[in-house]
């Protein structure tokens, strides 16, 4: 009997400290993330409450705030109504759809209430897809998606180790910020993301960009081209991916705070060379060094100039 309470009190001390602990871990990473949505992931039977976050830290990027030249006060904007001039609040504005010039339906907060799609507190998974079939100019946003509550953490992580096993992706619907997406449900590590993505018919055709060459490429520079390719493969976690730009905007003004002189940042700008003579001295520089890849593009360059001076001599085009 004695061993038997031990046992009871041994596991509901456990489960009683395991919850707490998620509780507690819970509001420490609420402090960092806030959840910008709560409901339901779904697939068949299977139902995981989740909350979804903002998977990008804007808090990273520098903004400025606008202010007036002469005392530095900062600018505000004024909500003004363009037809009567007055200036109004928050609780005098409505939502309206143009449906007509100067013509518009009024949307109530009501009539958005009365909307009662599923997706807007339960993420249906559709069905499972290989990754590579979403171009990349349909991801639109990341987010992250957890477990909401300590009920939901053991179903959470079975669909993300499923995924990861898998290799499928989920595609589901959401309502996020009053409109509904579709979403690809992804695993990272041992969590999930949600990529919203673009609707097809809100992307461009490649065919629309001006100037397209549909003619081919020259095989001999697409074989030199292809070697300079295969010489620099690397990894993602190998490149250096910082933003100069950001950071030098924050040191120019770390340095204006502390009174310091401010030094122009400038970047050597490289000179413009034809194909032929780019590829053959970058090949030319990694496998036999720095010394012959300027005897190789001059050679080629001085190759270039008597086949132009030549009479009747067809030329290459690069």
């Amino acid at each position: 009997m004695a061993s038997g309470c031990r046992i009871f009190c041994c596991a509901y001390f456990e489960q009683f400290f395991s919850i707490r602990t998620f509780a507690v871990l819970s509001q420490v990473s609420e402090v960092h993330m806030r959840a910008i949505w709560k409901g339901h992931i779904r697939f068949s039977l299977v139902t995981i409450p989740v909350r979804i976050y903002n998977a990008v830290d804007t808090d990273q990027t520098i903004r400025f705030n606008q202010l007036h030249k002469e005392d530095h006060g900062p600018i505000g904007y004024d909500k003004k109504c363009k037809k009567c001039s007055k200036v109004v609040t928050s609780e005098d504005i409505v939502k309206g759809y143009p449906y007509e010039p100067d013509r518009f339906v009024i949307v109530e907060k009501d009539d958005l209430d009365k909307l009662k799609l599923k997706s807007t507190k339960i993420i249906e998974i559709e069905g499972f897809i290989d990754a590579k079939e979403v171009h990349p100019t349909l991801y639109e946003a990341p987010y992250y998606a957890g477990p909401d509550g300590p009920v939901a953490v053991k179903a959470y992580s079975l669909l993300a180790a499923t995924l990861k096993e898998t290799g499928k992706m989920g595609i589901g619907k959401v309502v996020l910020r009053d409109r509904e997406d579709v979403v690809m449900i992804a695993p990272q590590e041992n969590g999930i993301c949600l990529y919203k993505l673009r609707s097809p018919k809100e992307v461009r055709k490649i065919g629309e960009v001006p100037q397209l060459d549909n003619k081919g490429v020259d095989k001999k520079q697409l074989e030199l081209a292809k070697n300079l390719v295969e010489s620099m493969k690397t990894s993602l976690n190998k490149l250096d991916l910082t933003d100069k730009y950001n950071d030098a905007l924050r040191e120019m003004i770390e340095a204006k705070i502390e009174g310091k002189q401010i030094v122009t940042v400038e970047e050597e700008e490289k000179p413009i060379v034809d194909i032929m003579t780019a590829l053959i001295g970058y090949l030319a520089c990694i496998f036999f060094g720095y010394a012959l890849q300027a005897k190789l593009v001059e050679a080629h360059q001085r190759l270039q100039a008597q086949r132009k001076s030549e009479p009747g001599q067809t030329q290459v085009k690069e």
